[in-house]
């Protein structure tokens, strides 16, 4: 259960047995007279779909590279399976593959995630958050290169990056 690839069993296996802990609570708080708990008032939590996360050791691999790469270039290292969850409920949205959730410059560029091989509900998700999202290594690297280290449009030039 503890690897990546069963990351959804782990999730179902969680959900059944936080349910029935929690049944179990309801049950001592009745002091056994169960029949409020009977049918639909008996607490099933519903599985909440998680969408994105890295799928296979190969993109893990280029994922990680990648990250080796902006830290060459000079700017801070992304999180690799960021967890991204709604920020007025605190529900677990999605888990974006590399992100930036603070802009690759800190509070002077947009979130950023990097999401391979991932459906458009995540990226919707991801976008709706306003994170920048690319969905391949090349077209992220091209923003890096092109607005981040060029300074396109920020504001900001490439010293500025490097004197905190």
């Amino acid at each position: 259960m503890w690897k990546i690839e069963n990351y959804s069993e782990f999730l179902e296996e969680r959900r059944k047995l936080l349910a029935a802990e929690a049944n179990r609570c309801m049950e001592d708080l009745l002091h056994g007279d169960v029949r409020w708990l009977e049918g639909a008032a008996k607490m099933a939590l519903a599985p909440t779909i998680i969408m994105g996360g890295i799928s296979t050791e190969i993109e893990e691999e280029e994922l990680e590279a990648l990250n080796d790469w902006v830290e060459a270039q000079g700017l801070p290292r992304g999180i690799l399976t960021h967890d991204f969850a709604d920020p007025v409920s605190g529900e677990q949205k999605a888990v974006f593959d590399l992100a930036w959730s603070n802009g690759i410059q800190e509070e002077l560029s947009q979130p950023v995630a990097v999401l391979l091989n991932e459906g458009p509900e995540t990226v919707n998700v991801a976008s709706l958050a306003g994170f920048r999202c690319f969905t391949t290594i090349q077209d992220f690297k091209y923003y890096v290169e092109k607005e981040i280290l060029a300074g396109g449009g920020q504001g900001v030039a490439l010293e500025t990056v490097g004197a905190n």
